[in-house]
Order: structure tokens, then sequence, then C-alpha cells
């Protein structure tokens, strides 16, 4: 009788947007400055699109790269999931466009709102899909144009957030104590108004602008992320000295840094973005991870450790070995 089915991790792809806009370029146009982002972040610069650039066209883009890495065809594909808060239309879904993009026929995609959770809550949802049989190989993809919601003129948001997109490959065929370990998705609807986007598409009086009560997200990020982490440890008989590396949301320098002391995690074990990539929403933890795995720091065999939280809240944590 055979064991469970488990999915593995196979592939990795990213896309940064062409255009860089560095702290300096933003003091120029609002009351900041380099300083100022910097010692409150960690942040320096971040990526806007332009151009022909999509949150579609950069999901297809970072897939691709994943599928090469994989070595698998995209028609070989049976779902798409996609994590976004900045879909290029209401519908359809980002996914299918992908799936269009690519050249891909068969399967089926949809889109998955959980703001900066969305890949922790995509990689969760495509690991069931995988572990039930309902699919054997399945794009997880996070991509954000989160420009378009910032009210340029507040600095207490636009120095934030950038645009971009990563993406992995889950397949099944893991051995036991490999690929994806366990998954933890919380959320809870009364803190919906410390982080939120103003309005939608049609709804009049409203900015659709991203709104932010800074001090109340850092407030409760330290707390739910913590518990996150303990829940993936605890599940999996661990302890933070298990963990080779740490892929969190890459939001806010000093919270990483909170995380890796509690998992006392040297710096060097922590895959930060954040300063060159900025908030990138549900993008940010693919796209670090991609550059982890492609510069080598991240090995096969490595036990991986991501969380976020995001609007909502939402929030989570997965557990990875590579």
């Amino acid at each position: 009788m055979s064991g469970p089915i488990r999915a593995r991790l196979t592939g990795v792809g990213g896309y940064l947007p062409r255009t860089v806009v560095t702290n300096d370029d933003l003091a120029q146009k609002i009351d900041t400055s380099d300083e100022w982002i910097r010692t409150r972040t960690g942040i320096t610069q971040r990526h806007i699109v332009s151009g022909d650039e999509t949150t579609a066209s950069m999901a297809a883009e970072a897939a691709r790269q994943a599928l090469e890495q994989a070595g698998v065809n995209a028609d070989e594909v049976d779902a798409i999931l996609v994590a976004t808060s900045t879909p290029d239309q209401i519908f359809p879904a980002v996914a299918t466009q992908v799936q269009a993009l690519l050249g891909i026929t068969r399967g089926f995609g949809f889109d998955i709102s959980a703001a900066c959770s969305g890949f922790v809550y995509a990689l969760a949802s495509a690991n069931s899909f995988i572990q039930s049989g309902l699919a054997k190989k399945v794009l997880v993809i996070g991509s954000e144009v989160f420009s378009r919601l910032l009210d340029w003129n507040d600095r207490t948001t636009c120095v934030l957030f950038g645009d971009g997109a990563g993406a992995v490959l889950l397949e099944a065929g893991a051995e036991e104590g490999e690929g994806v370990l366990s998954t933890h998705l919380h959320s809870d609807g009364r803190s919906g108004d410390i982080l939120y986007v103003d309005g939608a598409v049609g709804c009049a009086g409203t900015t659709q602008h991203l709104k932010m009560l800074g001090r109340e997200v850092f407030r409760h990020a330290v707390v739910k992320l913590s518990q996150a982490v303990d829940e993936a440890l605890e599940a999996n008989n661990l302890t933070g000295q298990d963990i080779q590396w740490l892929v969190p949301h890459q939001a806010n320098l000093r919270i990483i840094d909170g995380m890796a002391k509690k998992l006392a995690l040297p710096a060097d074990r922590v895959v930060v973005t954040v300063d060159r990539h900025a908030n990138t929403s549900a993008a940010s933890i693919p796209l670090a991870l991609n550059e982890a795995v492609r510069d080598g720091r991240i090995q096969k065999g490595d036990l991986v450790l991501m969380e976020a939280l995001g609007g909502g809240l939402t929030w989570g944590s997965a557990l990875v070995r590579m």
C-alpha cells in the first residue's frame, strides 16, 4: 500500500519591473529622505511597473522561469494559483490570463486574495490539491502592482511598497520528510480596519488607496507571526535551531530581525530583500526564495520556514524541506 501523496518544490522564478525608484527619487517629490525611510523600514529602493508590465505579464515570466528550472513543460501544469491584491481586471482572473500567456489549454486556475499572506495561502491550497490527487503539478504565483494602490503624496505608505512577481512549481512525489511538511493559516476580520484599500472599482466616493495604521499592524505582526512560527515548529516536533533558512514576508526589517532572534538564527540564515524590493505583498516570499535558491544559498535538503501577515487580518506559516 502506497503512502500519502506529498508535494515537493521543484522550481522557482521571479520578475522585477525594469524601473527602479530610490529613496532619493521619492525625496524629490514628497517630504521624506533616504535616512528617514532606511532607519524605519530598511528599504533603499523599490521596482515600479512601466510600459507593458502588468500583474499577469510579470506572473507569467516568473512562472516560465520556475517551469524551466524544474524541467517541466507548460502543458504538464494541472493548476495555476495566483495570489494577488492587484489584478489587472476584476475578472477574468490573473491565473487564467497566465494560463493563456503560457499556452496552457487544460487544467484550472484562480486567484487568491489574502493581501501580504497570499502566497502562504496559495501554497497551502496547492499542497492540498496535490495531497487530494486533484492535481500533480501546480504553479503557485504571487504577483503585485501595488503602485496602483498608493497615494503618492502619503509618505507613510508610498515609501513602503513595490511591484514584482515570484513563482514556485509544486509537484507530487516528495518522499517522507521532504517537500511541504506543513502549512498553517489564520485570519481575524475584527482587525480589518488597520490595513485596507479604501473602496473598489465602481464604488463612488472612495479613493482606492491603501490605508494603514502602521503601529497597530506592527504590533499584530510581532505577536501573530510569532504564534504562526511556533505552530509550524510544534507541528513537526522541531525547534528554531532545526531551521536552516527563514524566508519571511518582506514588510519591515525590524519585524524580520525580531523573527530571526526568536528562532536564534544568525543574520546570514535569513533571506532579506526588503532593502531592494520593498514590500511586494504576496510576491515578496517567492521573490526572496527565488533569489536565495538561484544564488546558491538555499540548497536541496535545507529546511525553510516561511511566514507572513497581511490585511484582513490574515497570517500564516509554511515549513518546506527543499
